[in-house]
Formats: structure tokens, C-alpha cells, sequence
């Protein structure tokens, strides 16, 4: 980098390559969003945001006791005395606190709307007020007492908290989320009073394993309840790692309503799962036939949760409705956990259950030490000036009338009682009246009182033993003035594949597909005897007319290679003109379809190339799971014909044609294929399956079907050339 000598104008000009000028900037952004925006404190859990705010109300002193005060009032303090940025994302992270729906303990008490599980938003800061809440409290405790250090506020005008005291792990209790530049973090909320109990294991024993933590924290606790249905070894890595996971369902009940007639009724939610959008997710899967089981949704929340979910059909089983709707909707959902920090020293790292409460409890011994060190300072200066009152009371009248009488009483008094000009002063400052009234047993009292507390303090100080048992007594205490019951059950993983499938609760129907050459799809009722008397929209045609049932799952192969699958029961009905195929399907816009079958268990196709190569594909192995199907051939796809004979016949661009037997060809899931039939010029025209004891047909170009009694005569070697086709022949369908 070059600097050069600015212009006489003024001005500073800087020549260095674009790549480094942004790099170094970039990185730059990307170190002040890492640690001073997304990413929380181990000790306190609070990115800087939720620190400031916790700090400036604790300076307005708007305690639990006292009035609350304007959410605009608290969020213009931040902004102007400590957090230099917009007030919107100030009272987005104050509305956060307040909700007991997304914090575990709530560390400000809202007066007003802080918005609902619905997702209503809070109503505007100048009509909401609050005040903190009991555990905010213990977390500033001790915050004037020198416990943590100070940091000049942006503008240099103040000075604010680089960690707050806390009186409990509130990474822990209340979780934490937020997304840097190249990391994240996800931590999940948990039950203050089994980590404290954790806590204590790790006092009495620093030498205790994570899986024995674990023991005692089962896994997290969500302020909205539910059921984790996490595997305990899943949770216990992602607290060994740092990272993992826990699957989060709703919790529900039958409630039977008589003669066989019931219904489901869900109370709680999954964490950070809106209610209103989850209601308007399940209709949506009504309406486009996705739940085949459910019948009806209906929200009759009041003070409590209430979602009312009906069957389709009583003779459902409850907990097979259940679990379908676990899997198609938001009423089971996954919690990321990456336990992604910054430690004591300011720096990122990924941390375990372990090292989060160890970081926690050194933390907590360094802000008793501290306060320990506050106090003994105070406690020896006031120790100091009743040493000087006691000398006053033995001396009152001599006292008196030095102060009464001499010129300059502050030396004499200091001369004739040997006292230190603290002493001095303060006896000076004191009205005789007061002094008059001064008791000898008051003074010793409080000496006394004093003297033994500063015993006890740098006792403490020196003993790192009973500094850990005073960080165990604090934490007891607060326990006592957190503790809740567990709201989250913790359950074993569950076994899907013990209950019954989807499919086996769709009625079984038969039904006539029916695909038009537009890509238009339909159902219709039964078997269609006469395929002309279809309708369909002007300038649309029948392509495809495929006899299925209800139950079937429908292969879509498409000349891009890929096969899709679609549910036959969830197709429109025929009475219309159907939907759009591309609608179901991620089918490409330049891709055609080349056919449409219904799945046959234990069935397969033979899969061709324009370029000639092709292989047999077991059926169950092309079912798709998504919208976007399965790659199954390498290249442009000609053909997907169900095996139906023991011959397979080709013919070519070039019109000749070869037979060959269908052992010759391999059976593979995807891949390119063999070669069917060289070509010097063109590639394949068409592809039959056929039986050997009844002879393949064609269609010749008037639409006739011909048989080819002589096929015999072309029978040859897989990938040969062939040899002339018979007249007319050009293709097989």
C-alpha cells in the first residue's frame, strides 16, 4: 500500500489493490458483527444490545417495585446513551425480553401489547410501558459494587458494562440465537433450576462428565412446553459437541366425544412455531388433499392453547393422524443447537454443556472476589472513622471544647488525639448534637459488627475453597427465587415405522389419469370408456390415459432423465380441466414428458437414450421423495417402458431394426446404460418390450397395429447394427 502526498486542495489518496482494500474492510465488518452484535457472552448471555437495555433501566431504576415507565423512554436512553443505532431494533430486543412465550424467564415486565403466539406484533413503544422483572434483578445484582468492568460508550460520554454481574446462567436459562458473517449461534432455553443443580455437581466435583451432566439436565425447556422427542445419545452429543439438534412436538390429547367420535386437542406449541400460521398451513393441507387423514382445524385458544384437529374417519388411530401431521407440518419442528460464543477473553468458539457452566461458575467467583475487594475497602474506611468516634466519646468534653475554642481545631484534634485527617474531618463534619447523643454501645455494636464482617471477607478472599462454597450458597438462593416446574417433557426418539403408513388410510378407488399434452393432470372417476368424449381446454389434447387407483403413487418420467412420483389421491378431480402438472413437480421447462405409469410394486422399466444406451430400473427404486424427482438416466430420454416380455426390439434414425433378448441387458438404479443399437448416423427411433411367444407389433403410418411374424429373421447381438427394418416400420407405438 502507497500513500502519496495530498494534493494542496487537501485530500489523502491511498493506492493498494482492490482485492486487499475489500478484504480488509470486509474482515473488519465481519470481527465487529462476530462480537459485538450476533454472538452472546458465556458469562451473561446477552449480546450487546440486550446488555445495554438491562443497564439503562438499571440506571433509571426501574426495579420491580417501582412505577413502570415508556418502552419509548427506555429505548431513547439506549440509543442515545449507549447503543448508536436504530430504535426499532432496540425495542424489537426489549418486546423479545418481555415475551414469556420466547424467553424461559423474562427479564422485563411489559405493560401492554408485546404481541402474542400468533404472531401479532407489539403494539408501538409509545403506548407500551415496563420495568424489569425479579431475574433481571439478580443478573445486575452487585453491578455498582466494582463486580464487572466499564467500557467508554460510543460517544465517550459514559461508561457501561463490558458483562453484566449474573446471578444465573442466562446463555442457558434463556438461550440465545443470531447469525454473524461466516458463523451462527442456536441455544436452546433450559430449566435454571437443573442447572443450577449442575452447577453444584460441578462445585463438587470439577472433574464430572458431560453424560453425567446430562443426568441432571435432561435436555432443554421451552418457554411454550411441548415434547422433545429426541434420543437421549442425540442430545447428550449435541451437549458433548456443542452442536446437534432436538426435534420439538406439540403436545396433545385425545378427547373423546361418544360413540366412537373423537378428536384431538392440542395445548402447547413448539417453541418459536406462530399458531395462527401453523392453522393456516394445516387448511392449506386440506384444501390441496395433502392430509388425506385430516377432516378440519379450528382454533379456540382463549387464555390457553386450544387447537381442535378432527379426523377424516373415527376409524383412524389418533396417533397415526399424528404423526402424519408431524411430518407435513409445523407441528413438530427441528431446534438447531450450536452452542456458538464468545468466551471470557472476547473470542468465538463452539462450547459444551461443560465448559458453558465452568465458564459460568469462574465468572461468578471472579464477581464475588471482586465485590468481596469492594467491600473490604468500605468496610475499613468506616472502620477507620469509628475508631475516631470511639476516641470522641471517651473524650467528648475535651472535644468540645477544642472545636468551641481553638483556632484551628482540625490540627489540634489530630495533635492531641493522634487522629488522621479522615478522622479529623469527620468528626468536624458531625453536629455536636449528634455527637452529644452519640451512645457507646452503638459504636461498639457496629465496630464490633464490622470488625467481624471484615474478618469474614478477607478470609474469603484468600480461601478459593470458600469462595466456590459462596458462589454455591448464592446460587441456591437464587434457585429458590426461579424455580419452576420442567414445562418440556423430554421423550425418546420415536419409531415411525411401528405405526401404520398414510396409504394404508386412503380409501382405494379406481380412477382414470388423464394427462393432456399441455401438462394439464385430472382424475376421473372409474374407467373412461370413450377417451373422445374428454374435454379439455381449446387447443389441448389427451396425451396420456392411465388406469390407477387412489392408493397408487404415479411415475412422471421426463425426457430430461428424471422420474417423478405423484400421489394419485392427490390429483383434481376429473369433472374440470385438472391442474398443471409443473405445479406438483419441479419439471423443467424444456423438458417433455415421455410417459406415465402407475407404480407396481416389485415391477420394472426399461429406461432409454435418444443416443441409443439404455438398462432396466426396478420401479421401487425410482420413487421420489420431493418435487424435484429422481436422476435416473444420463442423457435425453426416449423411453420408459414397463417390462412386459423377455425381447427387447430398437430401430433406429436410419430405419433398421434389431431384436435382441432382454437378459442382455443390466438392471441398475441410474447410470447411463449399454448400448442397445449402433448407428453411424442418428441415434435410436424407438424401443419395444415385447413377449416371445406372441411376436411384437407396430403402428404403421396410417395408425394400424401390424403384427411381425418373422421378427426372428432380426434377431441379433445387443449394441449390432441391425438390418432394414420391414416396410413401413418406423416406429413401435
Amino acid at each position: 500500500m502507497t500513500v502519496h502526498t495530498p494534493p494542496p486542495e487537501g485530500g489523502r489518496i491511498v493506492d493498494e489493490p482492490m482485492s486487499e482494500a475489500l478484504s480488509r474492510r470486509y474482515l473488519a465488518y465481519a470481527l465487529s458483527t462476530i462480537t459485538n452484535r450476533a454472538l452472546p457472552d458465556v458469562r451473561d448471555g446477552f449480546k450487546p444490545v440486550h446488555r445495554r437495555i438491562m443497564y439503562a433501566m438499571h440506571q433509571m431504576r426501574l426495579n420491580p417495585q417501582a412505577a413502570a415507565r415508556k418502552c419509548a423512554k427506555v429505548v431513547g436512553e439506549v440509543m442515545g446513551g449507549y447503543h448508536p443505532h436504530g430504535d426499532a431494533s432496540i425495542y424489537d430486543a426489549l418486546v423479545r425480553l418481555a415475551q414469556d412465550f420466547s424467553q424461559r424467564y423474562p427479564l422485563v415486565d411489559g405493560q401492554g401489547n408485546f404481541g402474542n403466539i400468533d404472531g401479532d406484533n407489539a403494539a408501538a413503544m409509545r403506548y407500551t410501558e415496563c420495568k424489569l422483572t425479579a431475574a433481571a434483578v439478580l443478573l445486575m445484582e452487585g453491578i455498582d459494587q466494582d463486580s464487572v468492568d466499564f467500557k467508554a460508550t460510543y460517544d465517550d460520554q459514559d461508561e457501561e458494562p463490558i458483562v453484566l454481574p449474573a446471578g444465573f446462567p442466562n446463555l442457558l436459562a434463556n438461550g440465545s440465537s443470531g447469525i454473524a458473517v461466516g458463523m451462527a449461534t442456536s441455544i436452546p432455553p433450559h430449566n435454571v433450576g437443573e442447572l443450577i443443580d449442575a452447577c453444584h455437581l460441578l462445585l463438587e466435583r470439577p472433574e464430572a462428565t458431560t453424560e453425567e451432566l446430562a443426568g441432571i439436565v435432561p435436555g432443554p425447556d421451552f418457554p411454550t412446553g411441548g415434547v422433545a422427542v429426541e434420543g437421549h445419545a442425540s442430545i447428550l452429543d449435541a451437549y458433548e459437541t456443542g452442536r446437534g439438534g432436538v426435534r420439538l412436538r406439540a403436545r396433545w390429547e385425545t378427547e373423546e366425544l361418544g360413540r366412537g367420535v373423537w378428536r384431538i386437542i392440542v395445548t402447547e406449541m413448539p417453541y418459536q412455531v406462530q399458531k395462527s400460521k401453523l392453522i393456516a398451513d394445516l387448511a392449506d393441507l386440506i384444501e390441496h388433499k395433502k392430509a388425506p387423514l385430516l377432516g378440519d382445524v379450528r382454533d379456540e385458544s382463549a387464555e390457553d392453547i386450544r387447537l381442535v384437529i378432527e379426523p377424516k374417519s373415527r376409524t383412524i388411530e389418533p396417533e397415526v393422524l399424528m404423526e402424519s401431521l408431524f411430518k407435513l407440518s409445523d407441528l413438530e419442528v427441528r431446534f438447531p443447537i450450536n452452542m456458538n460464543v464468545l468466551d471470557a477473553t472476547g473470542t468465538p468458539r463452539v462450547m459444551g454443556l461443560k465448559a458453558c457452566l465452568q465458564a459460568f461458575l469462574d465468572h461468578r467467583r471472579e464477581v464475588l472476589v471482586r465485590r468481596a475487594g469492594w467491600r473490604i475497602e468500605r468496610v475499613e474506611k468506616r472502620l477507620h472513622l469509628l475508631e475516631g468516634l470511639r476516641i470522641v466519646f471517651l473524650n467528648l468534653d475535651e472535644v468540645i471544647r477544642i472545636v468551641r475554642e481553638e483556632e484551628q481545631p482540625k490540627a489540634v484534634l489530630i495533635a492531641r488525639f493522634g487522629l488522621s485527617e479522615l478522622q479529623a474531618d469527620f468528626i468536624l463534619d458531625t453536629r455536636l448534637r449528634q455527637l452529644a447523643r452519640i451512645e457507646e454501645m452503638t459504636i461498639e455494636n457496629e465496630y464490633k459488627a464490622l470488625a467481624d464482617e471484615l474478618a469474614a471477607l478477607q478470609s474469603l478472599s484468600s480461601s478459593p475453597a470458600k469462595q466456590w462454597r459462596q458462589v454455591g450458597k448464592d446460587l441456591e438462593a437464587v434457585r429458590k427465587a426461579l424455580v419452576s416446574p420442567r414445562r418440556t417433557t423430554i421423550s425418546e426418539a420415536v419409531d415411525t415405522a411401528a405405526i401404520a403408513s398414510i396409504e394404508a388410510f386412503i380409501p382405494r378407488e379406481a380412477i382414470s389419469v388423464i394427462l393432456s399434452e399441455r401438462g394439464w393432470i385430472r382424475a376421473a372417476k372409474g374407467k373412461v370408456d370413450d377417451p373422445s368424449e374428454l374435454k379439455f381446454k381449446e387447443g389441448d389434447s389427451l396425451a396420456f390415459l392411465v388406469p390407477a387407483y387412489t392408493t397408487d403413487k404415479l411415475l412422471v418420467a421426463a425426457s430430461d432423465g428424471r422420474i417423478f412420483t405423484v400421489g394419485a389421491d392427490k390429483l383434481a378431480s376429473g369433472r374440470g380441466h385438472g391442474e398443471p402438472l409443473r405445479l406438483m413437480i419441479d419439471l423443467d421447462e424444456k423438458a417433455d414428458i415421455i410417459n406415465l405409469l402407475a407404480h407396481q410394486p416389485g415391477g420394472k422399466l426399461l429406461v432409454a437414450s435418444k443416443a441409443g444406451y439404455g438398462f432396466v430400473a426396478p420401479e421401487d427404486e425410482l420413487l421420489a421423495q420431493k418435487r424435484g424427482g429422481k436422476q435416473v438416466l444420463n442423457g435425453e430420454m426416449l423411453a420408459a417402458l414397463r417390462v412386459t416380455g423377455d425381447h427387447v426390439a430398437t430401430i433406429g434414425d436410419n430405419i433398421k431394426a434389431l431384436i435382441f433378448p432382454l437378459a442382455d441387458l443390466p438392471e441398475m438404479g441410474r447410470g447411463k446404460g449399454v448400448k442397445l443399437q449402433s448407428y453411424k448416423q442418428g441415434g435410436l427411433a424407438d424401443v419395444a418390450v415385447f413377449d416371445g411367444a406372441h411376436g411384437p407389433e407396430w403402428v404403421d403410418g396410417g395408425g394400424r397395429r401390424r403384427n411381425w411374424p418373422d421378427w426372428k429373421d432380426w434377431l441379433g447381438k445387443r449394441a449390432s447394427a441391425g438390418r432394414q427394418g420391414p416396410r413401413g416400420l418406423r416406429k413401435f407405438r
